[in-house]
């Protein structure tokens, strides 16, 4: 007994006829009757007899077309399946991203993509870079910040995405957002540069521990020989923002993160070279990527810059 021989019994069922169920399966007659047989001797008892032009199936024949008309029905849905996921007309795409890419680039990527392929259903997923890289296993395309790390499972292929500069946040009253603003500076929330020597005597807020930007803020301190008294240990981007507007210290973002902000803050690039980072995409099982995967790759990696 073979798929082939009970999809043909369910159109001779559907249709009571085997003229009429061998056109509608684009067969010869001949071969629909000799699928019948082979099946019939499979069972070992009648499946249908002679009605006039057409057939009737018996007891037996009746139970087996139901399993038949079900395994067709799979058969056809699961054709569909895969001429929708060709066409991009449906699927699902699970995305992690870290905390940058998932509040300030994730949202406009997947409006992009909806609005081009509107019945692939989309879940997300954040937390920091070291959350993400943790629940590979969970996502298809994952986004992080910072160092990617070696620890990445088999058949995870990493690529370069975007260029991110880290920026340093306070209050525009600080010492610093004053010395550093000149006056053609004075009515943007963007001071001049400043060296990491110049912190060194002021209160720090820091993301959590797994944060991309602590990482690597922590290692532009450590290079430049500067010590950190860090004041608080907080979770989240707009968490060290609304603790340097209540007084908390001097933060350390994303500069896309500030893209929309009044000017009660100030933002301060880092001396003598701009503290940048690279955003990465990571797309697990990357020997064997879906469509959906491949086609929100090529728009993320289109909209770099």
């Amino acid at each position: 007994m073979t798929p082939d021989q009970l999809i043909t019994f369910a159109a001779v069922a559907e249709h009571r006829n085997i003229s009429r169920a061998a056109v509608a399966l684009h067969l010869s007659q001949p071969a629909v009757s000799g699928q019948l047989r082979q099946l019939q001797d499979e069972f070992g008892e009648p499946l249908y007899q002679r009605d006039g032009r057409g057939v009737r199936l018996t007891p037996a024949g009746e139970q087996l077309a139901s399993y038949a008309t079900r395994l067709r029905d799979t058969w056809r849905q699961a054709h569909a399946y895969r001429d929708a996921l060709r066409g991009l007309e449906q699927g699902t795409l699970r995305i992690g991203a870290s905390t940058t890419p998932a509040s300030y680039l994730l949202p406009y990527l997947i409006a992009d993509f909806h609005r081009r392929y509107p019945d692939v259903t989309l879940h997300t997923a954040d937390g920091n870079t070291t959350e993400i890289v943790a629940g590979l296993d969970s996502v298809d395309i994952a986004m992080i910040e910072g160092p990617v790390g070696v620890d990445l499972p088999p058949d995870t292929a990493v690529h370069s995405w975007r260029e991110d500069e880290i920026v340093a946040i306070m209050p525009r009253a600080h010492p610093l957002a004053q010395s550093a603003e000149s006056a053609e500076s004075a009515q943007s929330s963007r001071g001049g540069p400043a060296g990491l020597a110049a912190f060194g005597d002021y209160p720090l807020v820091l993301r959590e521990a797994g944060s991309g930007v602590r990482q690597i803020v922590e290692r532009a301190f450590a290079r430049a020989g500067v010590p950190m008294r860090v004041a608080l240990e907080i979770a989240g981007v707009e968490g060290v923002k609304e603790a340097v507007r209540a007084g908390m210290g001097i933060g350390f973002v994303s500069a896309m993160s500030m893209r929309h902000e009044d000017h009660a803050l100030c933002l301060l690039s880092l001396s003598p070279e701009p503290l940048t980072r690279r955003l990465s995409i990571l797309v697990p099982h990357a020997s064997a990527p879906s469509r959906v995967v491949e086609q929100f790759l090529a728009l993320c990696l289109a909209e770099q810059r």
